[in-house]
């Protein structure tokens, strides 16, 4: 069994010493490199100065008292705030983050995100305590559709709309995602995303339009305008429109090495002209937030860069909105942490995204304003900002977020006008790479076989940010009102008379007339798809064998290739007849069968639109592959897409022994790195009586379990943090996917590692188990490792497999590849599951 080589990529995040109140960095960090302001555009809102507006923030604001003027700058999370706390600490935001949902429950209705809501919204308009009544803005991920609810229309990620080229299409994709967030009560979407991704390594391209700032520029400003409504007439900011955030100011698309959170080391110039174009326009079209990035510029950290957020954006540009911190960003600011940073505030960040350490926050923000560290000033204008986004957005005037338009309506989630749009956006969105000898488009007529992991999963053709934060857990029963790709072909073969036939591993018994094979990346979010190379599969290259199945019984192929960047396919293209770029098309899989498959007359019905917003690969190495760049050289340039008016050119054999591609030797498994299981396997949660899904930091928990949550180790929630009730035996469990050969690797001396930080093991026994096959478990107990390692932080464990198994055992079927389990109340935090080839052999057991 050929495996993915090992991940090695270095990824540490920058925090400073914990410090108490008022002791920290008093200045701002401004580089030292020199600037100039004026490589800037001044830009000129469509939402103008309102003399009536700005008399009602001044009059709001000084009515408030310092505490509740610090209130005004937290947003907090909504697992970790309560709405007795929202009146206690005068909180002017929430935000669900990805996978956080109404009472942990997965399923919850629009009913349930709304009486949250509401609840949250009396809180902060109380005023029993003789204080300001500020309604409370609730800030969500909505970033292709509301994609955090359940049956909600999920659009194409960012980079199949862009391969649209439509940005009239855009405008309307906003204009349904703000109605379908109304639904539920929600105010402030934090999209669009308007980063220009110049590496296709970085975990997040694919929420990026373009590695052209032109095309971000475009869909930018028409974005704003469906999610926000016009400036200047009645619909901007009604009760069915949203309040806008871009986002991430500025180049996160930039990093060194795509790595996630990195370092954009580029001229000013160079930083406006590709990673700002998109402010420019979004500027201009009235967005009314921004969001700082993680990523640094020349080595400064956004969050804490005065010059890039107040002299740049504020001043030099114009914006009058209000800047919000990506999740505990400020924390990675030097000499800050998540509990203190006047750095940020002081640079021009206006509000706090914070998560579990508020409450610290609030206490040493406070005492930084009185203290002076923070100056009065300067708070002020951040609580004004905060205070006109909201006037702006009537909250002041509508009442309880389900006394608001269409809030509560069962008809809005998922409607079907809605769906129509978001499969006109898939039709339009996919680009046709090759089709030799005029392959497509198919007669439905026909027997297709449709085959491929991907073939009938919404989950994965919906991508990261689909319910849960990682898009990972999901089965297509969470899709009511979806389609997916092989549930729209089947509809459109039967409705002509054909015959389609679902196998996901590509067997058969009579043979097909064609076949499609839907296959591609699993989901994935942010920093944990960060990518070594573009090469997709290395190693194992199962799509590829599945392909070459049907090329051997002289079937032919056509590809539909699910990803969120262009990756390096060429033995994958050279296996296929027809090979087309889907990206991540979302719920309306019917969009797919609208392209490739002719009506019954055998005529086109929809030809091929898209063309590429990024260039293809020609090596696994090309990650920097942009024409604005020395040497471009691509397999695909920007702009290319064949449509069924070019016949059946043909594509010929690509090279596929290139530099770059992985060694096909036995390598380190990664069960959990960065914060991903290995696809498609999944963290559940088990106590004998129930099993629960891990799904993002929010699980709802069997009994045996009292908590757990996603943490930070090394990178943003990479790591899963487990508390025990003392119930009996519980287990935290890497299970559901499809059996493992370990065989060569038990042969090899591999040794099972993982990272543990054991906060507290009162009594508690543990194991280490695996499920190796019927009637096969196998377990170490690690009680006395881990009781050593007690109060210690993070330590390493290594366990030989050859400690688990006995005589006999192959190891060829392992079912469930890693079970921790515990009995009694423990406290413990694991990181970098794998399974490792070590460099010298070792049999010594723990």
């Amino acid at each position: 069994m050929f495996l993915r080589p090992r991940f090695t990529r270095a990824k540490k995040v920058l925090t400073g010493a914990s410090m108490l109140a008022g002791v920290s960095l008093a200045l701002s960090v401004s580089p030292a490199w020199a600037e100039d302001v004026t490589i800037w555009p001044q830009v000129e809102s469509r939402v103008k100065a309102n003399a009536a507006e700005d008399a009602q923030v001044q009059a709001i604001l000084q009515r408030m008292s310092l505490e509740e003027k610090v209130g005004q700058i937290m947003q907090v999370e909504i697992q970790y705030v309560t709405p007795d706390d929202i009146r206690k600490y005068h909180v002017g935001s929430v935000l669900n983050g990805g996978g956080s949902l109404p009472n942990r429950n997965k399923h919850a209705t629009p009913g349930e995100w709304l009486a949250l809501a509401d609840g949250f919204y009396e809180a902060s308009t109380d005023t029993s305590d003789g204080g300001t009544s500020i309604p409370i803005i609730w800030g969500s991920d909505a970033v292709h559709g509301h994609n955090n609810v359940i049956g909600a229309t999920i659009f194409p990620h960012n980079i199949g709309l862009g391969a649209m080229h439509n940005p009239a299409l855009i405008r309307k994709i906003g204009e349904v995602t703000a109605l379908e967030m109304r639904a539920t009560g929600i105010d402030w979407t934090f999209a669009p995303t308007i980063a220009v991704a110049q590496n296709d390594r970085w975990g997040r391209a694919y929420e990026s339009y373009s590695e052209d700032p032109s095309i971000v520029k475009a869909y930018a400003e028409q974005m704003i305008l469906g999610l926000q409504g016009t400036p200047g007439t009645p619909a901007f900011l009604d009760v069915n429109h949203v309040v806008a955030t871009a986002k991430h100011f500025v180049g996160d698309g930039g990093t060194e090495g795509g790595d996630d959170q990195g370092n954009t080391k580029v001229s000013e110039q160079e930083l406006y002209s590709v990673h700002g174009a998109g402010y420019e326009s979004a500027l201009g079209a009235g967005v009314q937030a921004a969001m700082a990035s993680f990523s640094s510029w020349n080595g400064a950290k956004m969050h804490g860069n005065k010059y890039m957020l107040t002299d740049v954006l504020k001043d030099r540009m114009g914006f009058d909105g209000l800047i919000v911190g990506d999740w505990n960003g400020h924390g990675q600011v030097p000499g800050c942490t998540n509990a203190s940073c006047p750095t940020a505030v002081n640079a021009g960040l206006d509000l706090f995204m914070t998560i579990e350490e508020w409450k610290e926050l609030y206490a040493n923000t406070l005492e930084q304003v009185k203290s002076g560290i923070i100056p009065m000033s300067r708070l002020d204008d951040a609580v004004s900002r905060i205070l006109r986004v909201k006037v702006r957005a009537g909250l002041f005037e509508k009442g309880m977020p389900s006394s608001r338009g269409v809030a509560g309506q069962d008809d809005i989630i998922g409607r079907a006008e809605h769906r129509a749009v978001a499969r006109e956006a898939v039709r339009e969105s996919l680009v046709l790479l090759k089709n030799n000898g005029g392959l497509l488009p198919l007669k439905p007529t026909q027997t297709i076989l449709v085959a491929g992991d991907g073939a009938d999963n919404i989950g994965k053709q919906s991508g990261g940010w689909t319910i849960s934060w990682q898009g990972t857990g999901n089965v297509n029963s969470d899709f009511p009102g979806a389609t997916s790709i092989y549930g729209g072909i089947e509809k459109a073969v039967i409705e002509a008379g054909g015959t389609a036939v679902l196998s996901a591993d590509g067997s058969f018994e009579e043979t097909p007339d064609v076949a499609i094979v839907v296959v591609g990346e699993n989901p994935y979010a942010e920093g944990q798809g960060d990518l070594e190379t573009l090469e997709y599969e290395p190693g194992a290259k199962k799509s590829l064998a599945l392909i070459g199945k049907f090329k051997e019984a002289g079937i032919p192929v056509v590809t539909v290739f699910l990803s969120g960047r262009p990756l390096w396919v060429n033995p994958e293209l050279n296996a296929s007849d027809a090979f087309v770029a889907a990206w991540l098309p979302g719920t309306e899989g019917g969009g797919v069968a609208d392209v490739l498959l002719a009506g019954a007359d055998g005529a086109v019905q929809h030809d091929f639109k898209g063309k590429l917003s990024f260039s293809w690969p020609k090596t696994p190495l090309q990650d920097v592959l942009n024409p604005h760049h020395d040497g471009y050289d691509p397999l695909f340039a920007f702009g290319y897409g064949l449509t069924y008016a070019d016949g059946g050119s043909a594509l010929g054999m690509l090279p596929e022994d290139v530099e770059g591609v992985a060694s096909e030797a036995l390598g380190d498994i990664e069960l959990y790195s960065a914060g991903r299981t290995l696809a498609p396997w999944m963290f559940l949660l088990q106590d004998g009586r129930t099993s629960a899904q891990l799904s993002g930091a929010y699980a709802a928990l069997p009994s045996g379990i009292a908590k757990v949550s996603v943490v930070d180790k090394d990178i943003q929630g990479d790591a899963v943090r487990t508390e025990w009730a003392g119930l009996g035996t519980a287990s935290l469990v890497i299970a559901a996917g499809p059996a493992l050969d370990w065989s060569a690797h038990l042969d090899a001396g591999a040794v099972l590692e993982f990272d543990v930080n054991a906060r507290a093991v009162e009594g508690a026994g543990t194991n280490v188990i695996l499920a190796c096959g019927a009637d096969c478990t196998r377990r170490y107990d690690i009680s006395a490792v881990i009781t050593q390692a007690e109060g210690q932080g993070w330590q390493k464990i290594s366990l030989p497999l050859s400690c688990l198994a006995e005589d006999g055992d192959s190891f060829d079927e392992i079912t469930e590849p890693f079970r921790f389990e515990a009995q009694g109340t423990a406290d413990i935090t694991l990181a970098n599951i794998r399974l490792d080839l070590p460099d010298t052999e070792t049999t010594t057991c723990p």
